[in-house]
């Protein structure tokens, strides 16, 4: 154990002092073998020999967490997976303790990290989209936060997902010393890279283009993080993994050992791709628990490993309807849990979730207290003696880790779990289940003890149950406050690395790649002034000002969080003076992605911005990345245009415009 020295400001360890503890019991036996032997050189060697470890006893616990991005429920093989190789995470759980009721804190990467980090389940977070980059706010405590003061190194290496380069959310000003890896999850599609960042500066990559190239970017970040724990193995460290594999574009080095296992397998590729990642990251977890013991430090680190939100249904087909690896559906009895990743049925939120501490952990435990990611916070500031924040929701679990009698309590409940993402809103209160799929559906519930796969809603039956849990529901829920950007730039430039497009300049002159509206005949867009939107996505830097700044790789999305924003959708703009108008040009968003591309969408003009007349163009627009156009048949004049999208291509709710032009000239 350690205290703190009186009246001094904590920045590193040594404002850390031992406290007089009781021999561990591992030294008994040892001292008292010293103090029959004769030889006072031997004695002095044996007791030199012993000083680390006994320093390393009396040293705050160090914390690891490896976070598998969309590691499916079923697939490791401790929760039942029978088509991918996991022994070090099989021994992993035999060594320690399982959870089968340890949920994530949302159903998408970025909202559950969030909840992971500041303890908070998502009815309080930050961040609740999963555009990217959305930031956390400044003021707000992560774990790593609350360990600097008690002179932890702190460390992460992976995706963050809170918040994009120049934000109030990026991971430096939230308690970490270092953080290598991606900030903006579309940057952490591609394990090709260009670049990764490291404390918000870029590190190249070598070789690189995007989808292909030298380096393979799990590769450094996995070591990058092995060097952090080595290097900080003489102090407290947090060690915060939130890798990259399996998630994204499906790919590992043919060279790496893990393919040689399934390279022949009568599978499709990407599902032997998939695989192997799986079995790449286990060989990896298996390394960092042997680098633990070398360093002498393996009885004083506690190390979690989970996936970060429900698995996706990959690889369905008619004969498996559910997925290759069937992520929710038990190997054992055929039984599924309903939902998958991006939804808050069961199915999107179960993840595996095992930890270990020789010594402290009780080996092959399985437990199935409820939970989920809000817990980790409160659960490291006890097994650290850090101090939460007042603000939290999560419960710790140490009396569920070690035991009620060596944590000193009994293990506390919640009284409910809930989670809330687009629109969906769920909760959980022991076994009863209420969920709202949309905002203007009706409330759904069920009975897990009876109905684990949600196949029964019977909320018609048990209308005191539901009215107890919307309440409390309502009661979970606030309005959202996310962070903000000081610019934009850096953070779209990463979401282009993607590509390998970070260097691009689009204009006229692009290399195709990257679409642009011809400036024939275009209203200069310089005087123009937004008036009014709808909505825009403000937290994810898509500003409805990105329609109309010239600028096709910045996008104006309208709101999806915290509530779906419905269509009609609507910018007002002012174009500066009057003009008389002959047409306008839309370009749809240039990444991979099509949400909200206008389908139906009707323009009108005025000389007022409060009042408009009847449409003067109407037209439905294709599933296209090239400019396209609505021509007016007459001009007409006036100074204040009105876009309203009715539709998009895919049927969606939302909206989105990567450029909008509008073809006219000045009266003579």
């Amino acid at each position: 154990m350690w205290r703190v020295q009186p009246n001094q400001p904590l920045t590193n360890s040594r404002n850390l002092v031992p406290l007089k503890i009781n021999t561990p019991t591992l030294f008994v036996p040892l001292l008292s073998q010293i103090k029959t032997m004769r030889s006072p050189i031997f004695t002095f060697i044996l007791l030199l020999s012993l000083a680390p470890l006994a320093q390393a006893a009396q040293r705050p616990p160090n914390v690891i967490y490896i976070m598998s991005d969309e590691l499916g429920y079923f697939e490791p093989g401790f929760m039942g997976g029978q088509h991918i190789q996991t022994p070090h995470l099989d021994r992993m759980a035999a060594e320690g303790i399982r959870f089968t009721n340890l949920f994530a804190g949302s159903s998408v990467c970025a909202p559950t990290r969030c909840c992971f980090l500041t303890g908070k389940h998502s009815g309080h977070t930050s961040v609740r989209s999963n555009g990217g980059g959305t930031p956390m706010r400044a003021e707000e405590e992560t774990i790593a936060s609350i360990l600097k003061p008690l002179g932890y190194a702190t460390g992460g290496f992976g995706k963050w997902g809170c918040g994009g380069r120049d934000s109030t959310g990026v991971p430096e000003i939230h308690g970490f010393d270092v953080f290598y890896g991606y900030y903006d999850q579309v940057h952490a599609h591609s394990y090709y890279p260009p670049y990764l960042i490291r404390n918000s500066e870029e590190v190249v990559l070598p070789g690189n283009v995007g989808t292909s190239g030298e380096t393979y970017s799990h590769y450094e970040i996995y070591n990058a993080s092995v060097k952090f724990i080595r290097d900080n193995s003489d102090r407290p460290f947090f060690a915060y993994l939130p890798v990259t594999p399996p998630h994204g574009i499906f790919d590992i080095p043919d060279s790496d050992p893990a393919w040689a296992i399934y390279k022949d397998k009568p599978w499709p590729e990407q599902v032997r791709r998939y695989a192997a990642m799986v079995t790449m990251l286990d060989r990896q977890v298996g390394e960092i628990l042997a680098l633990l013991k070398e360093l002498g430090i393996e009885e004083n680190t506690l190390v979690f490993f989970s996936g970060d939100n429900g698995g996706a249904d990959y690889f369905a087909s008619k004969e498996q309807p559910r997925g290759f690896f069937g992520a929710n559906v038990d190997p054992r009895t055929g039984s599924e849990y309903r939902g998958k990743k991006g939804n808050l049925y069961e199915g999107g939120l179960r993840i595996p979730f095992i930890a270990r501490w020789p010594g402290k952990i009780k080996p092959g435990q399985v437990t199935d207290h409820l939970g989920y990611f809000p817990d980790i916070l409160p659960t490291v500031a006890e097994v650290t003696g850090a101090k939460a924040p007042g603000d939290i929701d999560g419960i710790s679990l140490l009396p569920t880790l070690i035991g009620e009698q060596a944590a000193g309590h009994a293990q506390q409940q919640h009284e409910f779990l809930y989670w809330e993402i687009g629109g969906f809103t769920a909760i959980r209160k022991g076994n009863w289940r209420a969920d709202l799929p949309r905002p203007n559906a009706e409330w759904e519930l069920y009975d897990l003890s009876t109905d684990p796969g949600e196949t029964k809603d019977i909320s018609a039956e048990h209308g005191d149950v539901l009215k107890e849990l919307v309440r409390l529901a309502e009661e979970a829920h606030e309005p959202v406050r996310e962070g903000t950007f000081s610019r934009g730039d850096r953070h779209e430039r990463d979401r282009r690395a993607k590509f390998g497009k970070h260097d691009e300049t689009p204009t006229a002159k692009s290399d195709g790649k990257m679409h642009v509206i011809p400036p024939e005949g275009l209203i200069p867009n310089k005087d123009w002034k937004l008036v009014r939107a709808s909505s825009e996505n403000s937290g994810n830097q898509k500003y409805a000002a990105n329609a109309f700044d010239g600028n096709p790789g910045t996008v104006w999305h309208t709101q999806f969080s915290p509530e779906l924003a419905q269509p009609p959708h609507e910018l007002v703009v002012d174009l500066g003076a009057t003009y008389e108008i002959e047409g306008f040009r839309y370009l749809a968003r240039q990444d991979s992605g099509w949400n909200g591309a206008f389908g139906k969408t009707e323009f009108s003009v005025s000389n007022s911005a409060e009042e408009f007349s009847d449409p003067v163009a109407t037209t439905t627009f294709r599933k296209n990345r090239e400019a396209q156009s609505a021509n007016l048949k007459r001009p007409v004049t006036g100074r204040y245009v009105r876009i309203r999208i009715l539709s998009e291509v895919n049927g969606e709710p939302w909206a989105s415009a990567a450029e909008i032009g509008v073809v006219g000239h000045k009266p003579e």
